[in-house]
């Protein structure tokens, strides 16, 4: 995903708190550390958690057991 290795090469001191984020997120997407939500008008269908309080990653459920990662970035940034 190009945007996350950008988003990877711009943040590297985030990117240890990113994987254990992720982590989290592949054992609970629900987890109420992750501030999972779903999001509304022009991104109604997709959803999005939290990596910290200033970055979120926009995702899709594709399938039950499967997330396509959509978005990574600010608040504004996403949204």
């Amino acid at each position: 995903m190009r945007i996350l290795k950008k988003w990877k090469k711009k943040h590297p001191d985030l990117i240890g708190y990113f994987q254990d984020t992720l982590t989290q997120f592949t054992e609970n997407p629900f987890h109420p550390s992750l501030k999972t939500h779903n999001l509304s008008g022009k991104l109604k269908g997709y959803l999005a958690f939290s990596i910290t309080y200033e970055y979120r990653l926009v995702f899709k459920f594709i399938s039950e057991n499967k997330a396509l990662l959509i978005d990574i970035g600010t608040h504004d940034e996403v949204y």
